[in-house]
């Protein structure tokens, strides 16, 4: 016979993965979920620790777009955690490779980083990419050559941008791990990046994943908020997502 005392309300656990109605065993939790929790939380622990497939990633997108690879000041895992500013700029090789690249204007430069998880980058960038570069490209817009940058956090994009001479950004990267979600990716938008932008100019897209936003929505909502940045020239809190939800099908 079992020990453990259901909650009453243990039916609502199918519509979330949050942790409610665990039931009890005296005052503790069930040794079940106990052990559930930690493997969760190893997982989240092990994606902050994650290492991204740089190489791998630029030859997945070559069929596409070229790619750079880039470093931020952080020069491991333990300066990105202890520095976050370190992560937000490029190394002075990295800058002075951006700048010999000597790239024409443009309408677009994407950024890929590892954030605070490079195994949601390693999963979902490349599915992503795939179906908004085609889209974008057939559109007519003009693509800067694709940067992956290890070490990297969201504020890198702008420096970025601002020297590939790209009039918007976007940067996917790997979002702080949930305790059931420890490979969810982010996609940030900025109009008119340079260095010294706040969180404000950005528009954000999160929780993209199969468990969460799939990919034909989040690439369809990406195009979306580019497409609303060139039209309207603003990005960030002067910029509202007004696209309705539809079945993850790109805009014609």
């Amino acid at each position: 016979m079992s020990s453990v005392t259901s909650d009453s309300w243990k039916g609502l656990r199918q519509f979330t993965t949050a942790r409610i109605a665990l039931g009890h065993t005296g005052h503790s939790l069930p040794t079940d979920v106990l052990l559930a929790f930690q493997a969760d939380h190893a997982q989240a622990r092990d994606a902050v620790y994650s290492a991204l497939n740089a190489q791998q990633l630029s030859e997945d997108l070559q069929q596409f777009v070229p790619g750079i690879l880039l470093t931020s000041q952080a020069q491991n895992r333990q300066q990105y955690l202890q520095r976050p500013d370190w992560g937000r700029k490029l190394s002075a090789v990295s800058k002075q490779k951006l700048i010999a690249q000597n790239t024409t204007e443009n309408d677009l430069s994407i950024v890929i980083a590892d954030g605070l998880s490079a195994c949601a980058i390693n999963q979902h960038v490349v599915p992503v990419l795939s179906l908004l570069i085609p889209v974008l490209v057939d559109k007519g817009w003009t693509l800067a050559p694709v940067c992956i940058v290890e070490q990297g956090r969201v504020a890198i994009a702008d420096e970025i941008g601002f020297l590939q001479k790209s009039r918007t950004t976007l940067i996917l990267i790997g979002e702080r791990p949930g305790l059931s979600s420890p490979d969810s990716m982010g996609a940030y938008l900025t109009f008119q990046p340079k260095p010294g932008l706040t969180d404000e100019s950005r528009n954000c897209i999160s929780n993209i994943r199969p468990a969460g936003l799939h990919y034909p929505l989040a690439a369809e909502k990406i195009y979306y908020l580019l497409n609303q940045m060139k039209i309207k020239q603003i990005s960030g809190v002067n910029l509202k997502d007004e696209m309705e939800l539809s079945e993850g099908k790109l805009l014609d």
